[in-house]
């Protein structure tokens, strides 16, 4: 990523199997009151937590649930300014020891139950992805310039169109006349004034 060998965001993968003691290195285990599938242990994640050491009041603890608060564009860019770290708990199996919630408050740390969208995915790595694209380019020099977000341009959603004018897509055998897409003439017309209105037309006000 372009914006890690600038320096402006830094990720660390951190491997939970590095914060066990047993010789195989157990990071799950089955959960009480039996069900099925493996549920990730509490002593992992505390020590992986604990020993980053970083500022309490400039950190976001993230926990993927499929039941968490639905992810935004806003939260996004709020957070880009309001956080300098960022940890990604990502689940896996059939989730994490629930303690952990408690841990992490009780460190005085802020905790969020996160989801992407209303569907289930295997792991909190796609997640974790996601929410770090989403939030590093509102992060200024990531993008080149800041102009560059959709949102400050002309709103995230709206259609835009290049070259040639007019496209005509060749006939078929069956369809012998040529179908011709064109560009809207209002973005040809040159009004500045009515090519703002048709572009607030079209902009997703749901960002």
């Amino acid at each position: 990523m372009r914006a890690q060998k600038l320096g402006k965001i830094k990720i660390n993968i951190i491997n939970l199997r590095d914060f066990t003691e047993d010789r195989h290195k157990t990071v799950d285990d089955t959960p009480y009151g039996g069900g099925p599938g493996m549920v990730f242990k509490l002593e992992p994640f505390v020590k992986a937590i604990t020993s980053l050491k970083l500022k309490k009041e400039k950190v976001k603890i993230i926990l993927f649930s499929v039941s968490g608060k639905q992810f935004n564009s806003k939260m996004a860019a709020e957070w880009s300014k309001k956080y300098d770290h960022f940890i990604f708990i990502c689940g896996h199996y059939e989730g994490i020891d629930e303690r952990i919630k408690n841990i992490i408050k009780n460190l005085k740390l802020k905790i969020e139950n996160l989801s992407i969208g209303p569907y289930v995915l295997t792991g909190g790595e796609l997640p974790a992805m996601v929410v770090i694209d989403a939030v590093s380019r509102h992060i200024p020099g990531v993008l080149g310039k800041y102009e560059s977000l959709e949102e400050k341009r002309f709103g995230a959603g709206v259609p835009v169109y290049t070259r040639p004018e007019v496209f005509v897509y060749p006939s078929s055998k069956q369809n012998k006349k040529n179908k011709k897409y064109a560009v809207p003439k209002v973005l040809l017309s040159g009004n500045h004034k009515k090519i703002e209105e048709w572009r607030k037309k079209h902009q997703k006000t749901n960002l």
